[in-house]
């Protein structure tokens, strides 16, 4: 039997997901749960820039993209960090106000845990 592992959400990151198309929820949920079962997604990609263990989903809908990133690496649980629509028309560089907010969540996040 697999044990499947809890999914907790970073409150913003959480209201942020909650705006996103309902479709997009559902298939962003779907990556999370196969992650949480300790597989991937094939919308699922190790994200750069931030050192091993931070995962981003990304998906399109309707000619916008959508990201959500989780981190497997922190605790028991898998976290989800953030979750944004992508606005940039530059390319598929996630931009450095999200890549610097990632960290400062991260770093938070295992700050929080460490000392319960």
């Amino acid at each position: 039997m697999k044990k499947t592992r809890p999914i907790s959400w970073i409150k913003t990151a959480r209201k942020d997901f909650d705006e996103f198309p309902k479709d997009v929820q559902d298939d962003m949920l779907d990556a999370l749960t196969i992650a949480a079962e300790g597989g991937k997604s094939d919308n699922s990609k190790p994200f750069k820039g931030i050192d091993g263990g931070v995962f981003e989903i990304s998906l399109q809908n309707r000619g916008d993209a959508f990201r959500t990133l989780y981190a497997v690496k922190i605790d028991t649980d898998i976290w989800v960090l953030h979750a944004f629509q992508k606005k940039s028309k530059t390319g598929i560089k996630t931009p450095q106000m999200d890549v610097e907010l990632i960290h400062n969540r991260l770093k938070r996040l295992k700050e929080a845990l460490k000392n319960g």
